[in-house]
């Protein structure tokens, strides 16, 4: 489904907190959300997710997402946020079963099994299917909870820091994953992602926050420059092309620290 967000506008109580956000997200294509702390990206997330309500229009394939009914989204999207464990007595299969469940019947057919333990195959976490999920790490539990948004086939996948507890090998297999079954199923996903090489990596287009609006959006190569990595990070940075083609950055130092030195000369 094509995510088209036009002049999103929110506030906490008096205070804004977006700004006349203007971005589009493509079928097939993973669309990376990045900036600093408080820059607005989960808060806009969830705004997309009608988590919160905002002004401004939210629209799936031309339909603004305020005029859908509840287990409309629910069905449409899965939003995956950055801390999202129960505290409920569950084994690994039966919580990433929950997430297949759009609705409270507790009636499960063969299909819906067979996914489970796809899924859990795939992110490699089959072993995991009996354990308890008190008894996971933190690393393993954020595998789990990206089971739970894979296995309910959404049109629309939101991640908010996906891979924040997870070491680097895992990092990459699941953003792998992700990418695969975004192409596969033709999902429209949104990444929230403070790892700028592996969101350049994998996003097909990047929208830049900055206090709560957009600073910039478009294809990494063409975003990710040292400029925008000064002005959105306060970072000095040397921005270079892989031999894949793909923009990496290496930070060099913060600007603020650069500013100290020359005073002190």
């Amino acid at each position: 489904m094509r995510l088209e967000i036009e002049d999103l506008r929110f506030k906490y109580g008096s205070k804004p907190v977006l700004e006349g956000i203007e971005m589009q997200a493509m079928p097939g294509e993973i669309t990376a959300i990045i900036g600093p702390n408080a820059a607005g990206k989960t808060t806009l997330l969830k705004c997309i997710a009608g988590l919160l309500k905002s002004d401004g229009k939210v629209m799936l394939d031309g339909r603004e997402v305020r005029s859908f009914r509840r287990d409309e989204i629910t069905e449409y999207m899965s939003y995956l946020p950055q801390e999202s464990f129960s505290r409920a007595v569950l084994t690994v299969f039966e919580a990433v079963l929950l997430g297949r469940l759009h609705s409270l019947s507790w009636r499960v057919d063969d299909c819906a099994l067979t996914l489970v333990s796809d899924v859990l195959e795939d992110l490699e976490i089959g072993d995991l299917a009996t354990r308890y999920l008190n008894e996971l790490s933190g690393g393993q539990k954020q595998m789990v909870s990206i089971a739970q948004s894979l296995v309910r086939e959404p049109k629309v996948l939101l991640m908010d820091e996906p891979t924040s507890s997870l070491d680097l090998q895992h990092q990459l297999e699941v953003i792998d994953l992700i990418r695969d079954v975004t192409v596969e199923r033709g999902i429209t996903t949104l990444i929230a992602l403070h790892d700028l090489n592996l969101a350049a990596r994998y996003a097909d287009r990047f929208v830049v926050m900055h206090n709560g609006s957009v600073y910039a959006s478009g294809e990494p190569v063409s975003v990710l420059t040292s400029e925008t990595v000064r002005h959105i990070y306060g970072v000095n940075a040397t921005v270079y092309t892989d031999s894949d083609g793909i923009p990496q950055i290496t930070p060099r130092s913060s600007v603020r620290k650069r500013a100290r030195r020359n005073r002190s000369r």
